[in-house]
């Protein structure tokens, strides 16, 4: 193998040479020649602007220009820094839309100018609603007055969106607490005449999520609401867009035509709407069949009587229907003498306005249980008496329904002397085992008795 020739080794002094043999160019120069004078510190460059050296071997540099330099000025300013753009996008036009613009004069002879209003414009404000500037301009009265600003609000004080969020959440509040008055007066104080029609489609779409109970309610907000606030125009508009809507809410409510057809129609017996609204239906809309529901409902004989139970009494049943449903729950609980089950069940029957029935039908079946018999340990007057202390117990029967179903029962007495002779007697120790149970007390059967 050929040996190649050894490269000279590279020094300071030869380092010039070897990378420029013809020795012209820029002289190599090492570090010791520039520590020649230790003593001495190392000279600032000639030129300001270039960079300098904190520190001697360092990295660490320290770029300042002789113009922003606060040794050399004194003060630094911000303006003398340039944001490029040729000085684009800075505020000094004095129309920048901040605080302190001058409000520009009104003209007189603009077609819009109302010199009653525009001659002082702090006097009024225009709310978000787009015949707010209309109703102004007519000369309309002010839907409100603010008194913390001093200034008229014409037209709605709330958007649709929000307005919408508001009645929902007054309805749901209302299938709580029964209370149509409390509703009434949130309608009153929002102040939204022009959205008063979605009231009617908002409360009827709600009730359809919820059950017959709802529905009832329902229905008899719609007959606290008319005329005041909501009047027939509004009524009669809320019901047109319910029915021009059907089609989507089938989509979640398969039912839905059959209920808002019960709507319409107790609606009418309720006198909430005229009967005329269902006649001038031509069959060109989409909620036509809506309305040939109500019409045959409407016609069958008693349809009133009928109609003002549509949704049962009270939780959409039947009371004969509910009459069965409670019997059976009452024998069922004397076999197995399960309290919690037999409070799951009357829980379900969400009919709290009909509880007195439920005390009436089970003393009663106790009583035709036991017989002559009914003076035993185990005897089912002792079962009853001990399921209804535990219902008032957990609040869900309370104590006046009881009252109103023994007083019932005690009205029926002869009837019931004929099945059990015994029958006076035992509702006699029935009240006292309700007494020392503490669910039922003298002055509650007095006022029962009355209202009985």
């Amino acid at each position: 193998m050929a040996e190649f020739q050894k490269r000279s080794e590279v020094t300071i002094d030869t380092m010039g040479k070897v990378n420029n043999p013809t020795g012209q160019g820029v002289a190599a120069f090492s570090a010791k020649k520039r520590n020649d004078k230790p003593g001495e510190p190392q000279q600032k460059p000639a030129d300001d602007h270039a960079t300098r050296n904190t520190e001697e071997g360092s990295s660490r540099r320290n770029i300042t220009r002789k113009k922003t330099d606060p040794a050399s000025t004194g003060q630094y300013n911000s303006r003398n820094k340039k944001h490029g753009g040729a000085g684009k996008g800075k505020w000094l036009d004095p129309m920048d839309g901040s605080d302190h613009v001058d409000v520009l004069p009104l003209d007189e002879n603009d077609p819009l100018y109302v010199a009653e209003e525009d001659a002082d414009p702090s006097s009024y404000i225009l709310s978000s609603s787009e015949g707010g500037d209309e109703l102004r301009r007519t000369g309309a009265k002010p839907s409100a007055y603010v008194d913390d600003i001093d200034k008229a609000v014409y037209g709605p004080m709330l958007t649709l969106s929000e307005f919408k969020i508001r009645v929902s959440d007054a309805v749901r509040e209302y299938f709580d607490s029964s209370d149509a008055d409390e509703v009434v007066r949130c309608i009153d104080e929002m102040k939204c005449r022009d959205y008063h029609h979605d009231v009617v489609k908002r409360a009827i779409s709600l009730g359809l999520d919820e059950g017959p109970r709802e529905r009832e309610l329902v229905s008899r907000l719609l007959a606290c609401l008319h005329p005041n606030p909501l009047t027939d125009e509004e009524m009669e508009m809320g019901f047109e867009v319910l029915l021009d809507s059907i089609e989507d809410l089938v989509i979640d409510i398969p039912d839905a035509k059959a209920m808002v057809g019960s709507f319409l129609a107790r609606a009418v017996v309720d006198e909430v709407l005229a009967p005329a609204f269902l006649s001038n239906r031509n069959n060109t809309h989409p909620g036509d069949c809506v309305v040939e529901k109500a019409v045959s409902l409407l016609s069958r004989e008693h349809c009133t009587a009928r109609l003002e139970k549509v949704w049962g009494p009270g939780d959409g049943r039947p009371v004969t229907e509910l009459k069965e449903i409670m019997d059976q729950l009452l024998k069922e609980y004397l076999l197995s003498r399960e309290l919690d089950e037999a409070a799951s069940c009357v829980r379900e029957l969400k009919a709290s306005h009909f509880h007195h029935e439920l005390v009436k039908r089970g003393v009663k079946i106790a009583m035709e249980e036991d017989g002559l018999d009914h003076a035993s340990d185990s005897s089912s007057l002792d079962a009853m008496a001990a399921l209804f202390k535990f219902l008032v117990n957990n609040s869900i029967v309370s104590e006046y329904q009881v009252a109103k179903g023994v007083s019932r029962l005690r009205k029926i007495l002869p009837d019931l002397k004929l099945d059990v002779p015994a029958a006076p007697r035992m509702l006699d120790e029935f009240e006292l085992m309700a007494k020392d149970g503490g669910f039922l007390h003298i002055a509650t059967i007095a006022a029962a008795g009355e209202k009985a």
